[in-house]
């Protein structure tokens, strides 16, 4: 490693996280094989963050569970004439920063570069190679598929992912969000290389792209490093518009018997997607039923006048289709009916009463006061940004956005949360080791 361009970039880096409060200025355009771009100007520091987002997460995996992330996971093995070494010290020669991930709604790849062309541009090409000309090595292909079937293996030791896994199996149960990320052992088995191969030709290309720029450049110059980044993936088309979510209708547990101490219990129902029309009234709402830590009426409940769990929390999670909204909290296994009936009666009381003028007036003020907090450093911006070009947010979300949550009164939200939160229909996940009454039952 350069240990001088290294210990440069540190030092840039620390100071990066406070210099940008100003809500940023969003340019768009597109490029020539259809990738949208979302460009904000930060000249401050010399620093370009690059995001590119594919509509290839999960929720595309279709009959073949896991492929979504081993094929984003892959894309860093090889590309072009170069191993997975070697594309690991051309960025770290320049100081660099690369990453990628795969979710459920997107697979992501992100670059951090010094913005001197002589850093840049090779970080750049090298980024720019694993995007278009990724090749599959089958070796690494057989090394990644033995270790995502050991990471499947130990999360079942982990009764938190065993609870995250039954909560979307059954909440979405036939919609492409049931799709757990990593896969299970019979569909990672069964994956092939050309598969991985044919995945990248379908997803990753121009017209399913989204690229975010925020660094210190000017706008003809980030039209170049788009066209540079993106520019050789072919047109293709955009991925097909995910299915609609149904509406639940009835209420349903799924308990799993696990040896552990405490037990691990959510509450879900299907909530909102990104630019949902309640975003702002379910969000300012929940931040006062379960969203604010410990000053929030579900701790209160939970925590500080019944000693139930040191943690409890709610929240909702947008997605590009109804994400889910959840209720969960951590508590010892003979205390676990007590809690559930807590938090099922927490969450029914605020439905019935709403929040209180008081409440919603404290909620206010933390929100918007810890608004700036949210675009403190370049790469909370890109995250930002790249959100709004994925869910084709208007450009103008961040400047409406305080404006939008002082907006937002009690009777919005009674109305909301009543219209959108079914207490009586909702999916309740328990892993724990179950006390001899619950299992008499």
């Amino acid at each position: 490693m350069n240990k001088l361009v290294t210990t440069a970039l540190f030092s840039v880096l620390c100071v990066a996280t406070s210099v940008v409060f100003a809500t940023p200025n969003i340019q768009h355009w597109k490029t020539d094989n259809g990738a949208r771009v979302y460009f904000v100007q930060a000249a401050e520091l010399p620093l370009v963050d690059v995001r590119v987002v594919f509509d290839a997460g999960a929720a595309r995996d279709g009959d073949m569970p896991g492929i979504a992330l081993m094929t984003n996971g892959m894309m860093s093995e090889g590309a072009g004439g170069w191993d997975a070494d070697n594309i690991a010290e051309r960025f770290d020669s320049v100081g660099a920063q690369f990453s990628n991930s795969s979710h459920r709604d997107m697979s992501v790849f992100n670059l951090r570069t010094l913005s001197e062309k002589e850093w840049m541009g090779t970080a750049v090409k090298t980024f720019a190679t694993i995007l278009s000309k990724p090749t599959f090595p089958a070796d690494a292909f057989e090394r990644e598929r033995k270790r995502l079937l050991i990471s499947l293996e130990q999360n079942k030791e982990s009764p938190e992912s065993i609870s995250g896994e039954k909560l979307f199996e059954n909440l979405y149960r036939g919609h492409p969000y049931a799709s757990i990320p990593e896969g299970t052992e019979q569909s990672v088995k069964a994956l092939k290389r050309t598969d991985l191969m044919a995945y990248y030709r379908r997803y990753m290309v121009g017209n399913n792209a989204i690229v975010a720029i925020v660094g210190a450049m000017d706008r003809k110059s980030a039209e170049a490093l788009a066209k540079t980044i993106v520019g050789e993936l072919e047109p293709g088309k955009a991925a097909e518009p995910l299915p609609e979510v149904k509406d639940r209708q009835q209420a349903e547990e799924v308990v799993v018997d696990f040896p552990s101490t405490q037990s691990h219990i959510s509450i879900a129902l299907p909530g909102m997607k990104r630019s949902d029309p309640d975003e702002f009234a379910l969000y300012v709402g929940n931040h006062i039923l379960g969203g604010s830590g410990l000053v929030s009426i579900l701790s209160d409940e939970i925590r500080e006048k019944r000693g139930l769990s040191y943690s409890s929390y709610s929240y909702f999670a947008p997605m590009r289709v109804q994400g889910p909204f959840i209720m969960g909290l951590q508590t010892r296994n003979d205390q676990a009916q007590e809690a559930l009936k807590v938090m099922r009666q927490t969450l029914s009381e605020f439905i019935n009463n709403g929040p209180s003028a008081r409440q919603l007036e404290s909620a206010k003020k933390n929100i918007v006061g810890g608004y700036a907090l949210r675009m403190d450093s370049n790469k909370k911006i890109i995250d930002q940004v790249a959100s709004i070009g994925f869910y084709g947010l208007e450009l103008d979300y961040l400047d409406t956005y305080i404006a939008r949550v002082q907006a937002v009164s009690v009777d919005q939200i009674k109305d909301a949360f009543m219209r959108r939160v079914n207490p009586e229909n909702m999916l309740t996940v328990i892993v724990g080791a179950q006390t001899p009454a619950q299992a008499a039952n």
